[in-house]
């Protein structure tokens, strides 16, 4: 088995874009009615499954390393490491009977697990 560190891979991605589906865009204007000065933050970290782990959150404090972009007026903020991994995917919101959550579709990724928020580069 290899692991793969962040360092081993190259995640200077200086551009950042994401897509939002119908799902994904409607939740985001929920929450942001309620807190209009917030946005959602994307970063990824190492474990879970298959590596590499997704989270998500509603924040509203910007950082020196934070690449932002919008979609539709829909603010989504990543840290420029997590950029690398990430950048070019579709962030979905699915609610299913168990639980409601983001969902990451991906493109970079060569594997991911049943729930989604894990993956392998």
């Amino acid at each position: 088995m290899i692991k793969i560190e962040f360092d081993d891979l190259n995640t200077q991605v200086s551009d950042c874009k994401f897509e939002l589906t119908d799902s994904a865009k409607k939740k985001l204007k929920d929450v942001f009615s309620k807190k209009p000065n917030s946005f959602l933050r994307l970063k990824v970290d190492s474990g879970g499954c298959n590596g590499f782990n997704y989270t998500f959150d509603i924040d509203e404090t910007l950082t020196e390393n934070d690449l932002e972009t919008t979609v539709e007026g829909l603010k989504i903020v990543v840290d420029s490491i997590s950029n690398g991994y990430i950048n070019g995917s579709t962030i979905d919101f699915v609610e299913e009977l168990q639980a409601s959550h983001f969902k990451i579709k991906n493109p970079n990724a060569t594997s991911s697990c049943s729930c989604g928020t894990s993956f392998s580069i």
